[in-house]
Formats: C-alpha cells, sequence, structure tokens
C-alpha cells in the first residue's frame, strides 16, 4: 500500500527507507523521482562478482519544492551494501547536484532577482559507509567529482546534508557531508570518518568498542556534533522534523 504525504511525516526518520525520506523532505505531491528503478541503472560491477543489484542502485534522487524553491534531492538506501558509492550510485549523487546548479544558473541568467527569490536547494540524506569496496575505484572518483559539483555551487546553491538514519554518514562521505553548508542531524544520526567496527577490527575491543553505544554516540551522534559546532541544527526524530528544518534552510538568503 501506498504511504501518504503525511503518514511519511509521521514516521520515524530512523526507519524510513530512502524513498520515504526523499518524498517527505519536499512539499506534499510535488517529489518528481529522477532515474527510477524503472530505468534499470544498476552496477555493472556487482554481476561479475556474483553480487545482487538494485535497479536505483541503492539511492533515490529527484527534484521537489519546498515553497518556491526546487529541491534537488539525493537520498542513500543503507539496507542496499550499507549505502556505499559505487559507479552509478556515484553518477547520481554528482548529476543531482550540478542539475541544481544549473537550474540556478539559468534563473540568474534570466533575472538575478528571480534566482534569489527561487533559489534551488540541493538535500542529501545521508545512510552510507563510504566508497563501495565492490567499486572502489569508481566510488572514489564519484567522490571526488561529488566535493567538485559542491564547490560550484558556493555563493548560488546551498547543499544540506541530512544524516538520521542508521547508518550514518562514514569514510569518504563523512568528508563530503562536512564540505555542506548545512548540516542537520537528529539525536541518532552519526557523523565520522572511521565507523565504530573498522576502528575495532583495525584497532581492537579495547581502543574502541563498537556495541558500546553510549560512547558511540558521545563521539558521533548527532547530539555531541550539535554541542560541538559539527552542525547546524538538531532536529526530533521525526521526517516532519527534518522537513521544518529544510524549510528555514530554504528561506534564508546565502
Amino acid at each position: 500500500m501506498k504511504k501518504t504525504w503525511k503518514a511519511i511525516e509521521d514516521m520515524n526518520f530512523l526507519d524510513a527507507n530512502a524513498r520515504d525520506r526523499a518524498i517527505g523532505m519536499v512539499d506534499e505531491g510535488t517529489f518528481t523521482e529522477l532515474v527510477g528503478p524503472e530505468c534499470r541503472m544498476s552496477s555493472p560491477h556487482l554481476p561479475v562478482l556474483g553480487e545482487a543489484v538494485e535497479f536505483d542502485d541503492g539511492i533515490v534522487t529527484g527534484v521537489g519544492l519546498i515553497g518556491e524553491h526546487p529541491v534537488f534531492v539525493a537520498s542513500q538506501e543503507g539496507r542496499f551494501i550499507g549505502g556505499a558509492v559505487g559507479e552509478v550510485h556515484g553518477a547520481k549523487l554528482v548529476n543531482t547536484v550540478r542539475l541544481a546548479r544549473e537550474a540556478y544558473d539559468k534563473l540568474a541568467a534570466k533575472d538575478p532577482k528571480l534566482a534569489e527569490a527561487k533559489r534551488p536547494m540541493v538535500v542529501i540524506s545521508f545512510e552510507t559507509g563510504g566508497v563501495r569496496l565492490h567499486e572502489s575505484n569508481a566510488g572514489l572518483l564519484a567522490h571526488a567529482e561529488l566535493m567538485d559539483q559542491i564547490q560550484s555551487c558556493r555563493d548560488k546553491v546551498p547543499v544540506v546534508a541530512v544524516i538520521g538514519s542508521k547508518v550514518g554518514a562514514f569514510g569518504g562521505m563523512g568528508f563530503v557531508a562536512a564540505a555542506t553548508d548545512v548540516i542537520i542531524m537528529s539525536e541518532f544520526g552519526r557523523l565520522g570518518l572511521t565507523g565504530p567496527e573498522v576502528i575495532e577490527q583495525e584497532m581492537g575491543k579495547d581502543e574502541f568498542d563498537a556495541s558500546d553505544r553510549a560512547m558511540i554516540f558521545r563521539t558521533t551522534g548527532g547530539k555531541h556534533k550539535y554541542i560541538m559546532g559539527d552542525a547546524n541544527y538538531l532536529v526530533d526524530k521525526k521526517v516532519s522534523n527534518f522537513y521544518d528544518a529544510l524549510k528555514d534552510v530554504a528561506n534564508k538568503p546565502m
């Protein structure tokens, strides 16, 4: 059964899948998916390794509105290879940001005041451990291209990181999140470079106990990041709370 927008808004962000989050972060009825599952844009590398594919490659991209502001959304799905970035996943991310900047440039060429009044915004819902090891070179290249596109948006299009899902934002995507203009987190969001499990695996449990949830959230959790000034907004757990923060960002001048 298809969920209504109101039902999605009432969901716990932690439990919402990538498509629910993408729909819930823009105004009701305005989301249009770009390069959805019907396009069959799955990874060309995974079948060679005997791995299953997803027809959206673990990321939902699209465009919607918040008021008069076009919002270009990329929402990662942690239940597919931990939301890791490969060639197709990365291309969808990169081109979502590129489309937002091109939309701004077209508006500014017509009327700079119109471009300000209807300034586009990019929203990336992070749920990822970073590079997909199956496609490491393509994933690393996508990270570099994404950082380049974010830089091209400076003083034009705000790029907003939304972090409140189960996986969090780690690895190279932790760097990407730190490069955005605004970071919105819930208490349950996590942001860092190396994930707790990887630290424990490489350095031992005495160095970092990945089962110690209190310690994990004291170092990478949303409340800690907000107190330390690494996150701009700390919101409650519902999808609607993230949507309200995004409305506030959309209506602020650059």
